[in-house]
């Protein structure tokens, strides 16, 4: 079956880094468009960005735009978020999933099939 499996989560101090990682298996990972997401208590899920099956395109919510990076790697069937500056506002349970797209990818929940289980991340100041 379908698994993605994140890790990578942990308790930091605010301004510094994390990177996350998203393990796939159970689908051929280099057609699938990738998304990263991440909900906070009492809120409703969010998108980080995504990208498209091939890496060579990403898109981003602007909350996110200059202070994360999504990137994959196809050999290894793994997406990764790279994230710096850490504020407190982005503590949240991380997700990954993926979507069937022929070209780019997309920023709304809505559209991806797969989910993960999610790694949570905490941000004290």
């Amino acid at each position: 079956q379908v698994q993605l499996e994140e890790s990578g989560g942990d308790s930091v101090q605010e301004g510094g880094s994390l990177r996350l990682s998203c393990k796939v298996s159970g689908l051929q990972f280099d057609v699938y468009a990738m998304g990263w997401f991440r909900q906070a208590p009492n809120k409703e899920r969010a998108v980080i960005g995504c990208i498209s099956f091939s890496g060579k395109f990403t898109d981003y919510a602007d909350s996110t735009k200059g202070r994360f990076v999504i990137s994959r790697d196809n050999a290894k069937n793994t997406l990764y978020l790279q994230m710096n500056s850490l504020k407190p506002d982005d503590t949240a349970m991380y997700y990954c999933a993926a979507q069937r797209v022929g070209a780019g990818c997309f920023l709304r929940v809505s559209d991806y099939s797969y989910w993960g289980q999610g790694t949570q991340v905490t941000v004290s100041s």
